[in-house]
């Protein structure tokens, strides 16, 4: 098996470092952050390199690519600690308009490609613990449209969005697996309360009432199931990006930081820790490789392969994160240290879509007749 990267794959990932070496640095990155963490322009630039329409379908104006190419560009914004809401937008939306009607798909998905919309799915609900079955938000008909009436939490970027990507019930009660709609309503439709976030980043409580909406698929569940595992798969991606700098920045620090005379580099127990602290890398990359490729795959692998790989990443994330705060000192928590950004962006992370317990749970559901996690 080949698991070296393509000539147009590397080419990609060369792009996308050019324009974080560039355009990114993270005295932009803390100011953005420092002024409430608002990201449309970030976003803007990055569509202007052809990002915005990386897995939207060559017909509807975006480059086709595949799940490979998605982890390489968020292993590179991950690196360069770009806050844009780039899986959520650019990845999960387009996914979830895949099974729209024609009309719909030729309105929002060219726009969506070219960066002129930001389109952003609206999920989370107060108690749902991650569950994507907890649905009580109501779809109801109306003529030839409908109306949505519920809240959603959470939002990344809720402010700036043009439209969102909402699930609601067409029937049953909250936790049913089947009647759950997908629905796009435009942001005009809806009251947004939007907060800045712990990482910098930007985010809203979603109300909708009576609000007029855009059925996507009467059956959602399965389509919603395809674009969680594909943010999550990019979230993972991005960790690795954001663990491969930070441990970077470790190091440099540890050569050039002197106790008693002499650097910490210096230091045989510590030299051990930042070994400890490559090993969980590692791990963590071979595992996001190991999401991004089975995302192809019929859902229950496909499933249980991301949540393992969750499970990984999020062990690899916080490890990584405290040990190369701990090897800073003190320093390593104030706000004018970037390894403070890394630690907080990777805390979200391990927060984001399922926590680690919850994804450890989602494996252990899914080891019908085997104790082993890869049989």
């Amino acid at each position: 098996m080949d698991f070296d990267f393509t000539d147009d794959q590397e080419a990609l990932r060369d792009a996308v470092r050019r324009w974080v070496d560039k355009g990114f640095s993270f005295e932009r990155r803390h100011a953005l952050a420092k002024a409430g963490g608002a990201t449309r322009a970030v976003y803007g630039e990055l569509a202007e390199l052809g990002l915005a329409g990386l897995v939207v379908p060559e017909a509807h104006g975006g480059l086709g690519q595949g799940p490979v190419d998605a982890m390489v560009v968020c292993e590179e914004l991950g690196r360069g600690l770009v806050s844009a809401p780039y899986a959520e937008a650019a990845l999960m939306s387009p996914t979830l308009l895949s099974a729209a009607p024609p009309a719909l798909q030729a309105a929002w998905l060219p726009r969506i490609a070219a960066g002129e919309v930001l389109v952003v799915p609206a999920l989370h609900e107060r108690g749902a613990r991650y569950r994507l079955t907890h649905v009580t938000t109501q779809a109801t008909p109306e003529g030839d449209g409908w109306r949505i009436d519920g809240q959603k939490l959470v939002v990344p970027a809720a402010d700036e969005a043009d439209a969102f990507i909402v699930p609601a019930r067409l029937s049953g009660e909250e936790g049913d697996v089947a009647g759950i709609g997908l629905f796009l309503v435009e942001a005009s439709a809806a009251r947004v309360v939007a907060y800045a976030t712990q990482d910098g980043a930007r985010a809203g409580d979603v109300a909708f009432s009576a609000a007029a909406a855009h059925l996507i698929a009467h059956d959602g569940l399965p389509l919603l199931e395809a674009a969680v595992d594909a943010g999550l798969a990019a979230q993972c991606a991005e960790a690795v990006g954001l663990m491969d700098r930070l441990v970077a920045v470790t190091v440099d620090y540890m050569n050039t930081r002197k106790q008693f005379g002499v650097t910490l580099a210096s230091f045989q127990a510590l030299r051990h820790r930042i070994a400890d602290v490559k090993m969980q890398l590692e791990l963590g990359r071979s595992m996001s490789y190991y999401a991004s490729l089975k995302l192809g795959e019929p859902p229950a692998q496909r499933r249980r392969a991301v949540a393992q790989a969750r499970v990984q990443l999020g062990s690899s994330m916080r490890f990584v994160g405290q040990q190369c705060i701990q090897l800073h000192g003190g320093i390593g928590c104030t706000d004018e240290v970037a390894a403070s950004h890394y630690f907080k962006r990777l805390t979200m992370l391990e927060m984001s879509w399922g926590d680690t317990l919850h994804h450890l749970g989602e494996v252990s559901a899914r080891m019908q007749d085997t104790a082993g996690v890869f049989a």
